[in-house]
């Protein structure tokens, strides 16, 4: 019965998000349904002490990353500089590579250790203008971004600095550099049946004369620049560039300069204990924003003036997508923080244990738990302090290098972690104006592959023997 509790509140989030209803109102109800079921008296408790305190611990940590990632997104629309990038990619690629073009640039960013939330900010006003004026569908988008931002360059690809592939290593001793063939060969998997699957799509909307839509009836569309002359194109792209080297630049600064942890003591009250922060729980969270701000300073260096223009609506605009698109996550984190605290979800990690192949039963238990925690990092770091130990000792008998478990782990984390409830497809949505009926079939085709590439990691190491 317990089990059956956690899945209907799974079953009940992923419909109500993919009817188009706010996860940021049906999350807690969700949550605490299930509660109610497993042990009312603990709804209060639960609500106040587990779900509002991991949704506000999230909001107090990435807000700011939201916030600053939605002004940067926008002053790199009314700067005109994306549509400087688009209609020089279109001469270099042509129209029809417009989606390898988006997958592209998504893949840089993430590569380059921006944020995925910051980089759907980012690349939005790029992939609109040039989607346009390649009259391809405004629906591929997200699937197109997801491909570049969510798939092989957040976990599959060695040395890549996204959280999913930094959490193994803290429980395998391993590094972000593990298992590096199997982790090429599995982005290299993913990039050609994911980038043949969307060329597909589009082949199929040519066919039918569908274009990118029409405007009006579209939501959160870029605003058209409004400058007489574009910039050139290696002036448009600086502000992501510097991003990208900015953030790595700051994440080894930052602990340099301030140590494993700083104290100050407030000047303003009397005798208060002194505040301790933990720099190295942070020092990637404070080198993103100062990266991100860095890149808003240089668009408005190159392009003072039509972004000064409409910069008040502009911002008022992004603020209230960074607010939603934050929310959203939030809520998430919350209800996967309750569902994980309920007796229904032991069941589910004791059934995963009993699946008898070592890296077989890995990547089912970590892929099953980020899909029903709606999070590739919870779902793992559940996973993994739950089963790390017997995930060794495995390892040890089999004769497997721990390595090839930090990759399966990692690229695992990103495979059913996007189902319809999880908060960066919605804050994807979110961004782009789309629905989950008009868009999210495609979300989840790109998922489908992620999760498959998996076993072919899995069975090329058996066939093979290469780490």
């Amino acid at each position: 019965m317990a089990f059956v509790i956690v899945l209907a509140a799974l079953c009940f989030l992923m419909y109500v998000a993919y009817r188009g209803h706010s996860v940021i109102l049906f999350a807690p109800v969700a949550a605490l349904g299930a509660v109610l079921l497993t042990d009312p008296s603990l709804v209060a408790p639960m609500f106040t002490g587990l779900f509002m305190d991991k949704m506000v611990g999230f909001l107090k940590l990435y807000f700011p990353v939201f916030l600053l990632g939605a002004v940067f997104g926008k002053v790199i629309e009314l700067s005109g500089f994306s549509k400087s990038i688009v209609a020089a990619t279109i001469r270099l690629f042509g129209a029809s590579r417009a989606m390898l073009s988006i997958v592209a640039v998504c893949a840089l960013l993430t590569y380059g250790g921006v944020s995925l939330f910051v980089v759907v900010f980012a690349v939005y006003p790029f992939a609109a203008e040039l989607f346009r004026q390649s009259d391809i569908p405004k629906r591929l988008i997200p699937g197109t971004i997801a491909l570049g931002a969510f798939t092989f360059t957040m976990d599959a690809l060695p040395g890549t600095p996204q959280i999913q592939n930094i959490i193994p290593a803290a429980f395998f001793g391993t590094n972000a550099w593990a298992a590096p063939w199997l982790g090429t060969i599995g982005a290299v998997f993913i990039l050609i049946l994911g980038m043949s699957y969307l060329d597909w799509r589009r082949r199929v909307a040519l066919r039918k004369g569908e274009g990118y839509g029409d405007p009006a009836a579209l939501v959160n569309e870029p605003a058209p620049f409004a400058g007489s002359r574009l910039a050139h194109p290696a002036v448009a792209i600086a502000p992501l560039l510097l991003v990208g080297v900015a953030n790595k630049l700051l994440t080894d600064a930052i602990p340099a300069f301030y140590g494993s942890s700083h104290a100050f003591a407030p000047a303003v009250v009397g005798n208060a204990a002194p505040v301790v922060q933990e720099v190295s729980k942070v020092a990637a969270i404070w080198a993103v924003e100062g990266a991100l701000l860095l890149g808003i300073a240089c668009v408005l260096a190159f392009a003072w003036k039509p972004v000064t223009r409409s910069f008040a609506e502009g911002t008022r605009t992004a603020i209230g997508g960074a607010l939603l698109a934050s929310m959203n996550t939030a809520s998430e984190y919350g209800f996967g923080a309750v569902i994980a605290a309920l007796p229904g979800f032991l069941v589910v990690a004791n059934a995963l244990g009993a699946i008898p192949n070592p890296l077989v039963n890995e990547a089912v238990t970590v892929t099953a738990l980020a899909g029903i925690t709606g999070s590739a990092s919870g779902g793992m770091s559940i996973a993994l302090a739950a089963m790390s130990e017997t995930f060794i000792a495995n390892a040890h008998a089999a004769g497997i290098p721990l390595e090839v478990f930090h990759r399966v782990a990692a690229m695992a984390s990103g495979g059913m972690d996007t189902l319809p409830h999880n908060g960066a497809v919605i804050t994807l949505l979110a961004v782009t104006g789309l629905t989950h009926r008009q868009a999210y079939k495609d979300v989840f085709a790109i998922t489908l592959i992620k999760t498959l590439a998996v076993f072919v990691v899995i069975g090329v190491f058996y066939g093979t023997g290469v780490v």
